[in-house]
């Protein structure tokens, strides 16, 4: 593929999901969830220092820390970007038009990827910053900004909602339904392990752990156990490579 026709493709897909009223709305949701669930979660650091219960004392906590735990919330806002980039397509039908001009499925779907990583990415710096500034005000005494760390707890938050966009990208193409692939995506993130987590038995925790949610998870929190955090986020590109193959399957067997 010529980099003309790479690049083509790439700026055929940035104007469609930009001219997509969907697009401009989820990430409005993403950035009042973000806010909401930041202030919240620093509300709760605070008043746990502030109580009448000493067990409740957290001490002080980082910006960082906070604005990676509203992540949990937020994602599920921000691959909506994701998973519509394509299953919007095969509601509407426009999915044949843009078969026809580029027949290439794989092709297609790669510069959806970029396009959805790169959207989500820059989402992500945006949904991180605003945390930030809500979070810190909110805990005060009980809160620290060391610049240099949480610039990088915001940008492994957008590495993270990245991952996840393509990886709901990938779904999307392979079950073509927002509403199958949503259930999907809920069930792989957190139900599934969830379940796996809770009968505390060892062999079933680490089948959790390799999970995209839970390899996530130790990625943003920087872990070193069970695993390093780059082996999370391995863990997590590898699921959403993973997606993409099969998106590609699937595109190529079934026809538009």
């Amino acid at each position: 593929m010529s980099t003309s026709t790479r690049g083509g493709v790439v700026a055929a897909e940035w104007t469609r999901l930009s001219s997509v009223r969907s697009t401009w709305w989820t990430a409005l949701a993403g950035l009042l969830v973000t806010a909401a669930g930041a202030g919240q979660l620093a509300i709760y650091a605070a008043n746990a220092n502030t109580n009448d219960d000493p067990a409740d004392d957290r001490g002080i906590v980082t910006v960082g820390s906070v604005l990676i735990d509203s992540v949990e919330m937020t994602q599920y806002v921000v691959l909506a970007l994701g998973l519509l980039a394509i299953t919007s397509e095969f509601t509407s039908g426009t999915i044949r038009t843009t078969l026809q001009c580029t027949p290439s499925r794989g092709r297609v779907l790669l510069g959806k990827a970029v396009v959805a990583g790169a959207v989500t990415f820059a989402l992500g710096l945006l949904l991180g910053g605003v945390g930030a500034l809500v979070a810190r005000p909110v805990l005060g005494e009980w809160g620290s900004a060391p610049a240099a760390e949480t610039i990088g707890d915001i940008v492994a938050v957008a590495v993270y909602l990245a991952l996840i966009g393509v990886l709901a990208l990938g779904l999307g193409a392979a079950l073509r339904s927002a509403v199958l692939t949503l259930t999907v995506l809920l069930a792989t993130l957190m139900i599934v392990p969830l379940s796996l987590q809770e009968p505390d038995i060892d062999v079933l925790t680490r089948i959790a752990d390799v999970f995209p949610g839970v390899a996530g998870g130790h990625f943003l929190a920087g872990d070193t156990e069970p695993y390093p955090s780059l082996v999370g986020l391995l863990l997590l590109a590898g699921w959403a490579g993973a997606a993409l193959l099969l998106g590609r399957a699937a595109l190529r067997r079934r026809d538009a």
